[in-house]
């Protein structure tokens, strides 16, 4: 049976979508965190990805991203879908591109949702429809001097 909710608080805010952006500038977590605050919103929850040093079994030096033309509307999508499946309050993603170095931000992610458990859901889906259905690749160069191209769909 679905929730009832019995104070305006509780439901989905009427356009809780405040932030989505692909960039080629650094992200910043403040950003993101602040375009998510909300009155009604007893929990927020937070996803940062970051460039790590290693994949499978290789040492990464840095990576780059791109995407296609489409990825950002693509983002919207999955950003109304998250936002119609949850009682979001608000909601921000902002993914990288280009060349970053480990250690560097790659994505941000925020949902705020009336209560913690309901915000946890919608960011884990949030971040993982974002990273298996938006066309940004990943082009990793390791140490070895080999390269790899990793789609996100």
């Amino acid at each position: 049976m679905a929730p009832t909710y019995d104070h305006p608080g509780e439901q989905a805010a009427q356009d809780p979508i405040r932030l989505l952006a692909i960039r080629d500038t650094p992200l910043s977590v403040d950003e993101v965190f602040a375009a998510v605050g909300d009155d009604a919103a007893g929990g927020t929850a937070l996803f940062v990805g970051t460039v790590r040093n290693h994949d499978g079994g290789a040492d990464v030096d840095t990576l780059g991203y791109s995407c296609h033309p489409t990825a950002e509307a693509e983002m919207r999508r999955i950003a109304e879908k998250v936002a119609a499946e949850y009682p979001v309050r608000a909601l921000a993603a902002v993914h990288r591109v280009g060349d970053l170095a480990v250690g560097d931000l790659a994505v941000v992610v925020a949902v705020s949702c009336p209560h913690r458990g309901e915000a946890f859901e919608a960011c884990r889906k949030l971040i993982d429809d974002l990273k298996h259905e938006v066309p940004i690749w990943k082009h990793q160069k390791f140490s070895d001097g080999t390269e790899e191209w990793v789609g996100a769909c």
